[in-house]
Formats: C-alpha cells, sequence, structure tokens
C-alpha cells in the first residue's frame, strides 16, 4: 500500500510564507482536494510534492512506492498550461510524452479514446479547442502509468462531457490504488477529503 506525507511543511515564495507546519497524509485510494482562495498555496503544494520546488521547512514522505526513484518520478503533475507543441498532432504530441515519460506506445490510441479524442489523432494540435487542449494533456495519465495524480484545477475549460470522463478516470484510478491531489475551486466529483488552505475562501 501507498502512503504519501508530509509533515512541519513550510513554503516561501519570494520573501512571502505562503503556508507552514502543514501536515497531510494520504494512502492507495483515497484522494485529497485542496481549497482556498487564489493565492493560498494550493499549486505551490503541488509543486512541492512534484519536486519542482523545495520546502522551506519540514519533509515529504511516501512509502510502499519504488523507492529508486523520486515522488515525482512516480507522479503526474498537471499544471494550469497543457504542454502541447502546436504543430505537432494529437498523436503525436502523446507520442512525444509517451517516450519522455517512459510509457508504453501501444496505449497511445486508447487513451487518446478514453478522453474523446479518438477521431483528432492525426489533427494538429494548434486547431484544438481549450477544452480539448485540456482532455490531450488528461490523456498523458492513462497513457503513462503513475500512481500518483497531483491535479491543478483539473476540470479547467471542460465541458459537461470532459468533466464526467475526468471523474471516471480519476475514480478507476483510485480503485486500482492510486492516490490524487487536486487543486480545485469547485467539486471534483469524487469521494475526497478536503485541506483548506489559507483561510476561507
Amino acid at each position: 500500500m501507498l502512503q504519501l506525507s508530509a509533515s512541519g511543511l513550510g513554503c516561501v515564495r519570494g520573501s512571502r510564507s505562503v503556508f507552514d507546519h502543514l501536515n497531510l497524509k494520504l494512502s492507495s485510494g483515497e484522494a485529497l482536494a485542496l481549497v482556498g482562495p487564489n493565492g493560498a498555496g494550493k499549486s505551490s503544494l503541488l509543486r512541492l510534492i512534484a519536486g519542482l520546488l523545495r520546502p522551506a521547512a519540514g519533509r515529504i514522505e511516501l512509502t510502499g512506492g519504488a523507492p529508486e526513484n523520486t515522488i515525482g518520478e512516480q507522479a503526474h503533475y498537471l499544471g494550469h498550461l497543457d504542454a502541447l507543441k502546436a504543430s505537432l498532432t494529437v498523436a503525436e504530441n502523446l507520442a512525444f510524452w509517451i517516450r519522455y515519460l517512459g510509457g508504453d506506445i501501444g496505449s497511445l490510441r486508447g487513451a487518446l479514446a478514453s478522453l474523446g479524442l479518438g477521431e483528432l489523432a492525426d489533427l494538429p494540435a494548434a486547431y484544438l479547442s481549450a477544452g480539448q487542449r485540456r482532455r490531450l494533456s488528461l490523456a498523458r495519465l492513462i497513457a503513462i502509468s503513475r500512481p500518483i495524480w497531483l491535479l491543478d484545477e483539473p476540470t479547467s475549460a471542460l465541458d459537461a462531457a470532459g468533466r464526467e470522463r475526468l471523474t471516471e478516470l480519476m475514480r478507476q484510478h483510485l480503485a486500482g490504488g492510486g492516490l490524487i491531489i487536486a487543486a480545485t475551486h469547485g467539486p471534483l466529483g469524487i469521494e475526497s477529503r478536503e485541506l483548506r488552505l489559507g483561510g476561507p475562501a
């Protein structure tokens, strides 16, 4: 069983203390929703867990995972920006991430189909709508298996059908023993605990 924990965690951006003395614990099959006003540190906490920022204090630990890999190497981090190259097709963009992150190229078509992008595989990403771009970013979660999903406003730009697809994918991930930590301003559509940052929204 996986267990992700943080104790006494502090984050400083510039000269501002974003949060301090933060503790959390999450086990296989559990989801945590990070809520709070803009600037409260939701995105910063995700980036700390992903290893993209260094904590000012405290520590983050993962037990039950692959000890030879960092937490970041066992996590998908989905940020605000969709990391896509406009001149590449939908399939080529996902193929890049599969190769870069060490996934199975055979999973590409199924991942696109699961996000409703199968018929757009040969379309340049420049022609995608904002919602389609978001779904292509989400396809990485399916194409490359990693136990920890760190999602920053994952429903951003998604229509109702896209949100339903995402909800089902998150449920499947949790049912398979994965972990999800998501920064959100609205309901995730899955059973989750809540961690409020920065006081009342």
